[in-house]
């Protein structure tokens, strides 16, 4: 891709972007598929890590999400809640410890990796031990407070809890000599001061069931799938309705001068507190055992009681992972290693007709690259020429491309906003 090329796809991609991430982060509601969006991002971070000199502080690349919702109070986090790079297969994940390891010449890194919830980020504030704030990940900067509704999470405890002393002495003799002992005793007793504790709020599968009966039998709009039902519980100025949803929540950041220096210990810690974190997630010492470990969550996908959509690989060592700093709204220390995804976005260089052996002729959109379902699509079937009345399909155009399971590529709709006119 030539610089003048890249400079006019970019502007394009940002415009598009902004306006699908305003719909699902302020709007709760998306136009076109997560799927779709994750690709549309990605390839946007790919085209501006060619071309750096394209980066501006206002792509969507260097932001996290939408602007806080009106009707809610804005509250300030105290420390940034931040995104992560996505990546989409070994290659990329390789990309990325090699790009973190030239940074540590001299060290080795291992790995925390956990369950990619697919739910609403939310921080939860503790002080002296009791609940007294939930804030949005609004903009990354200023969240929404939500405190009444997550005052509703049950399985968010409203006093943290007070491990047992037996408890306590295994955590300390399985983290000997990595933890300061005596401030993470002082924590786990005490509770004193400010904790801080970052996670996804989410919709159980079967809870969706459940609440879209009740609304099939009020007369009410049914909703879509859990993660839109958390966001909408979430972003209620009514608490009763956060409340019959029955969200869970889950941890997967612990803030606060706690004695860990692990993001394992941290985890181990929310536990010992009474804060519930992914049973699955684990330390692993290589990308080896990250691959490993996300090939048998995978397997068990779709049998899991909640929605997943990859997991979430970090630098375990804290020293090592804020020495690594931040890229814009990103922190070197982490990624988000997503699952193939059956929907994503490509461009339509041409159109070209299939004959069959019935001599039946067939248009078929020969398309750029693009990784579905763990494989390479670049054809997709228009099956006639209605169908492409109906897309209003032109070639230069980008479209959203499905493939799910082995069924036959398909474009699902046309990007027209993304049109140069060629």
């Amino acid at each position: 891709m030539l610089h003048d090329e890249a400079s006019k796809r970019i502007k394009k991609l940002r415009e598009e972007i902004d306006r699908y991430r305003y719909e699902y982060h302020v709007l709760d509601r998306l136009s076109i598929s997560e799927a779709a969006l994750d690709s549309l991002k990605h390839e946007l971070s790919r085209i501006e890590q060619q071309f750096p000199d394209l980066i501006v502080p206002t792509s969507p690349t260097q932001r996290v999400a939408g602007a806080p919702a009106k009707g809610f109070i804005k509250i300030a986090h105290a420390t940034r809640m931040l995104s992560l790079e996505d990546v989409f297969n070994r290659a990329e994940a390789d990309e990325w410890s090699v790009r973190i390891q030239k940074l540590m010449p001299n060290q080795r890194a291992d790995f925390y990796a956990e369950v990619k919830m697919d739910g609403l980020a939310i921080s939860v504030v503790y002080e002296n031990g009791a609940l007294v704030r939930g804030v949005t990940r609004g903009n990354g900067t200023i969240g929404e407070d939500v405190t009444t509704n997550a005052r509703t999470i049950e399985s968010l405890p409203l006093v943290l809890r007070t491990p047992s002393e037996r408890e306590r002495e295994s955590f300390l003799k399985k983290h000997h000599g990595t933890v300061h002992a005596e401030q993470v005793t002082h924590v786990l007793q005490t509770h004193t001061g400010r904790i801080e504790v970052r996670g996804e709020a989410y919709l159980l599968r079967k809870r969706l069931d459940e609440l879209n009966k009740k609304l099939r039998a009020r007369g009410e709009p049914l909703l879509a799938n859990p993660r839109n039902a958390a966001a909408g519980a979430i972003r209620q100025l009514d608490a009763s309705v956060a409340a019959e949803r029955r969200l869970s929540f889950l941890g997967w950041q612990l803030l606060g001068d706690l004695g860990t220096t692990t993001h394992e210990q941290a985890h181990e810690m929310m536990t010992l507190l009474g804060i519930p974190t992914n049973a699955f997630n684990r330390r692993c010492r290589s990308l080896d055992e990250v691959e490993a470990f996300m090939e048998e969550i995978e397997k068990k996908r779709d049998r899991l009681p909640y929605q997943i959509d990859g997991i979430v690989v970090n630098v375990n060592d804290d020293a090592q992972f804020f020495s690594l700093g931040i890229v814009g709204k990103t922190p070197r220390g982490a990624v988000a290693w997503k699952y193939a995804a059956e929907q994503g976005t490509t461009v339509v260089r041409d159109i070209i007709v299939s004959v069959g052996r019935t001599g039946a002729l067939t248009p078929v959109a020969v398309m750029d690259p693009v990784q579905l379902a763990g494989t390479t699509v670049t054809h997709a079937s228009l099956h006639n020429e209605d169908e492409i009345e109906r897309l209003g399909l032109k070639i230069g155009d980008t479209v959203i491309v499905e493939k799910a399971g082995d069924i036959i590529p398909k474009i699902i709709s046309v990007l027209p906003r993304m049109r140069t006119g060629k």
